[in-house]
């Protein structure tokens, strides 16, 4: 689906016809969503748009910002936080974002649906003169930084599972913590590998390398480029504290592993003198006169009884004073 909006200061006017909104007066904002290549080429002819670009928009490949003599490229991703298809964890989810700026004219192509893009197209379509007389630029920095704003919701629903985690770590040392525990810290990580070259991208805008960006537009692009610092310094943040709880984690586990192994050392340690009393008592031989004297005792048996049995409790008693118990 291509769509065309050649808008000013005074009106905003919808094109079908990609040529007439390449060449009519005002800024042209060419919107390709949910395109094929064949789309994408079509908008590339009319405004002279390299066909490597097209390619890196297809492909999705990392954030960057480039440099052409008639437009600059800014690459970013849509994030969305979504269920994963075969699984059922929610991941990061990314769509390519082609952002070319020219002198008076804006393009972005996506193979998919991007809310964050489609928001400001409504706010040119509904003449918000905000955006209206400021010109491509300052256009092209309202989509980018609607799709940052993105990022901040995914930060703060990723500090929700975080909260949840860091409870459950102190609680149980069940597999499935740890499991919560490695998914958060994979969508962090592929949260990182979003946000650090977007940043990036946007500070070569920000800092007057493109002669398409105007110098009063620049402290809006700084603004975006603050908020991704804002951003990268959160996941920063948000992997020492899955890294903490993991640690917690692990070191609950060990504890409670040690605890079992000191009950099961101390049952050992219990049943040691016991086996040997009783081993003793059972090498006896027929008609031998070195043979237990208790045996032909009457009370014999319940004496042995009652001295392990006093054995244990002297057992348990030191046990317990040395805090082994």
């Amino acid at each position: 689906m291509i769509d065309a909006l050649v808008f000013d200061s005074a009106a905003v006017e919808q094109y079908g016809d990609l040529a007439a909104a390449s060449d009519a007066s005002g800024t042209t904002w060419v919107r390709a969503t949910e395109a094929t290549i064949q789309e994408f080429e079509r908008v590339a002819d009319a405004f002279g748009i390299h066909p490597l670009t097209l390619e890196d928009v297809d492909k999705g490949v990392r954030p960057k910002t480039e440099e052409f003599a008639d437009y600059s490229f800014t690459l970013v991703k849509d994030a969305e936080l979504r269920r994963g298809e075969q699984t059922f964890e929610e991941e990061i989810d990314d769509e390519a974002v082609g952002v070319f700026i020219g002198p008076d004219w804006v393009v972005t192509l996506s193979t998919a649906a991007v809310p964050a893009v489609d928001e400001v197209w409504r706010r040119v379509a509904r003449e918000d003169q905000r955006l209206l007389n400021r010109g491509a630029d300052f256009t092209a920095c309202r989509i980018i930084e609607a799709l940052v704003d993105e990022y901040l919701d995914i930060l703060d629903q990723l500090e929700t599972q975080i909260e949840t985690v860091e409870e459950q770590v102190v609680e149980s040392t069940d597999i499935e913590t740890l499991e919560r525990i490695n998914a958060v810290r994979r969508d962090l990580l592929a949260f990182r590998k979003i946000a650090w070259p977007t940043r990036e991208a946007v500070n070569v805008l920000a800092r007057g390398d493109s002669p398409f960006v105007a110098d009063e537009t620049e402290k809006y692009y700084r603004d975006v480029y603050d908020h991704l610092v804002q951003v990268v310094d959160l996941i920063e943040t948000y992997r020492d504290l899955t890294n903490g709880a993991r640690d917690i984690y692990l070191n609950t586990l060990s504890q409670s592993t040690n605890e079992v192994m000191k009950v099961l050392t101390v049952v050992a340690t219990i049943f040691i003198p016991l086996t040997f009393v009783v081993g003793v008592y059972g090498m006896n031989f027929a008609d031998s006169p070195y043979n237990m004297p208790e045996l032909a005792w009457t009370f014999g048996y319940p004496a042995v009884m009652l001295g392990m049995g006093l054995m244990i409790g002297i057992m348990l008693v030191q046990f317990k004073r040395r805090g082994w118990l």
